[in-house]
């Protein structure tokens, strides 16, 4: 069977907080020892990498109000997760943590020197998830009307990282030469000018700081439309996908690895890594009656959802009818979300339950999940998973002491790091 990599997919905001098996972490998240105590269980269990979503809003989308959005907690609260990061390296030695920025909102520079920082106190094992953002009230608190079009904010993007990459290489690995003799800390030969001036972004540069343990931090997207497909296939190291079924992810991947080709990058030089939040139990009986409860409050479940994609796309989804007919959609936001949504049914009510349980696609015992996984990867081809859902002990134990030891029985992930580095764990197979 195909040997895949493993990923978590998450953010700096609170863990379910109102079951039965919930303490005290919906109080208790914001200080980050529960993202600590995550990230030290996801790296004994040799895990990729953690990826930090972000979005820099409360969304008032869905009814003109921030109700859903804050009676839930989807988009808020939420904090940035660039903070959060030097907590998790600190306290780990070998998992990477992939955080998010929006080329929309941060300028170049600063974002170069951010993540070369980072991965200097990481050792090595920084990403950053590439996102254009897709929301206008996002926008306006960075004191912006609304976003470009959604293309040209991918033509914006493009520009970003190719400057951020030239400042990355402002300074040649060797240029600090500490020479006692001449007293001499860093050869200034070594350290050059960037002089970008392009369509969107300019900087003089050099950065101000040594080039970082990586060279360049790994770099991670997540874009779907055929636009974002083009950036990710061009720029990215490792993608993420929300692909709905082992035939959807092999077209995505045959899809990026073709554009890749096309782009003159190796296609293994990229993994692919498709969402999922599988639902253990000591049966599997026991699991689909667990899937059962988790999809029993349907109320929720559908307003939950409709708020999540009114945010996302910035179409106010309350107000149809939860029965009738969506008209044609479109949006200047998140494109391959909202047509993924309209997938699931042509009303709100039927899209709103299949989107909400649209990642789960295993359930079972670890063994039987496990099986089921590999499965998969044998039909895609690779490269791996990206687990969602709680971050709250109890889930975080049947994936960590569950799920991976059944997987790693069957020899389809790592029992052990083979790197130091972020980079090389993810393309060491």
């Amino acid at each position: 069977m195909t040997k895949f990599h493993l990923g978590w997919f998450t953010n700096f905001s609170n863990p379910p907080w109102n079951t039965m098996w919930s303490g005290t972490e919906g109080a208790s998240w914001a200080n980050g020892n529960l993202h600590v105590e995550f990230a030290q269980a996801l790296e004994r269990a040799c895990f990729d990498y953690i990826m930090l979503e972000d979005s820099s809003m409360v969304s008032d989308a869905f009814e003109q109000s921030s109700r859903v959005d804050l009676k839930y907690g989807l988009y808020a609260p939420k904090h940035d997760p660039v903070t959060l990061v030097p907590l998790l390296t600190a306290a780990t030695d070998h998992i990477g943590v992939i955080a998010t920025c929006s080329t929309s909102f941060y300028p170049p520079w600063l974002l170069a020197r951010r993540f070369s920082t980072l991965d200097h106190l990481s050792r090595g094992r920084v990403g950053w998830n590439v996102v254009t953002s897709s929301e206008d009230r996002a926008a306006q608190n960075y004191g912006m009307d609304k976003l470009a079009e959604h293309d040209q904010r991918y033509e914006r993007a493009d520009e970003f990282v190719d400057l951020v990459k030239q400042l990355w290489a402002s300074w040649e690995d060797d240029a600090m030469v500490l020479d006692r003799d001449n007293g001499t800390y860093v050869d200034h030969t070594k350290v050059h000018v960037t002089n970008f001036r392009g369509k969107y972004h300019a900087s003089r540069g050099p950065l101000n700081l040594p080039r970082s343990p990586q060279g360049e931090p790994v770099i991670c997207q997540a874009g779907g439309s055929p636009r974002g497909r083009e950036f990710a296939a061009r720029n990215a190291e490792t993608i993420l996908s929300a692909a709905k079924d082992p035939a959807a992810m092999k077209s995505f991947r045959d899809d990026i690895r073709l554009r890749m080709e096309k782009a003159g990058r190796d296609p293994d030089s990229c993994k692919i890594m498709f969402i999922t939040q599988p639902v253990l139990a000591d049966t599997d009986s026991d699991a689909r009656a667990k899937v059962e409860r988790m999809t029993a409050d349907v109320d929720s479940r559908i307003e939950s959802a409709l708020g999540h994609i009114s945010a996302l796309t910035e179409i106010d989804l309350s107000t149809y009818e939860l029965d009738e007919e969506f008209p044609e959609l479109s949006t200047n936001g998140h494109r391959t979300t909202l047509g993924d949504f309209l997938s699931y049914g042509n009303t709100p009510r039927q899209a709103a339950l299949g989107w909400s349980m649209k990642n789960v696609h295993y359930v079972g015992t670890p063994d039987t999940v496990a099986e089921q996984m590999g499965e998969t990867m044998d039909f895609v081809g690779g490269d791996g998973f990206l687990i969602t859902g709680s971050i709250g002990r109890r889930y975080v134990g049947e994936i960590t002491e569950g799920l991976v030891p059944a997987l790693q029985r069957r020899g389809l992930v790592r029992s052990e790091y083979e790197h130091d580095q972020f980079r090389d764990n993810l393309l060491s197979y």
